[in-house]
């Protein structure tokens, strides 16, 4: 195998357990048995846990950049953008462990680091374009300040993986971040804008439900 195809599939597999287990509780062992590859072959590619947390970081936003692009590229509007974005948000909170932001923050500060700058820098340049392109097409209100709006999306977003304000074992990280996403929409629309996403996550539910029910026939 070469050398680039073992490296992706390291990066691959510790993000799958990374972000069903959280990072703290994940050690080089348990990645070298998930992979069925020894440590050795690890720290041949990455010096310690520390730079493959931070080589992962950076796969998944380089990764959430290009599907992020596509959504836009792919939406016939800022309501519809934004629809499609919270059906991705959903699929990524149900895989998601939310510890898995606080153990980047306490013990891997270059990792840390680049998921700052990628939330100030691409996250919020997203926001605040959807937000100016919505009030140009009618559907968000002409009154919001764009920038402050994105700045309170980006601190509901890191509020929700709270432990001490959402604790795990009483609120859904998935229902949470739902929640939160819906209030901030609602807040920003016009009746124009609310009819419209109404319409759209209607949509998405039927055929969220369609799936599911072809899923389970199918099982059956």
């Amino acid at each position: 195998m070469e050398e680039i195809e073992v490296k992706d599939k390291i990066l691959e597999g510790a993000e799958k357990l990374f972000m069903k287990y959280g990072i703290r509780s994940v050690s080089m062992d348990d990645i070298a048995r998930h992979l069925s590859v020894s440590k050795k072959t690890l720290y041949q590619h990455f010096a310690d846990k520390d730079e493959l947390v931070t080589a992962m970081s950076q796969t998944h936003m380089q990764r959430e950049v290009v599907e992020y692009d596509s959504i836009t590229k792919e939406s016939e509007n800022s309501i519809d953008e934004l629809n499609k974005i919270s059906v991705r948000i959903k699929c990524e909170m149900e895989e998601l462990n939310p510890s898995l932001l606080f153990d980047l923050q306490k013990f891997h500060p270059k990792a840390w680091a680049l998921w700052l700058n990628h939330k100030h820098g691409f996250i919020m340049k997203s926001i605040v374009r959807n937000l100016k392109q919505g009030m140009s097409e009618g559907y968000f209100r002409l009154d919001i300040n764009p920038e402050i709006m994105a700045i309170s999306r980006l601190v509901l977003i890191e509020s929700a993986f709270d432990d001490q304000t959402f604790p795990k074992e009483k609120f859904n990280l998935v229902e949470v971040q739902s929640q939160f996403f819906d209030h901030f929409v609602y807040g920003l629309c016009t009746d124009k804008g609310r009819k419209l996403y109404q319409k759209y996550k209607d949509n998405s539910q039927t055929k969220n439900s369609q799936i599911k029910t072809s899923t389970h026939e199918s099982i059956l």
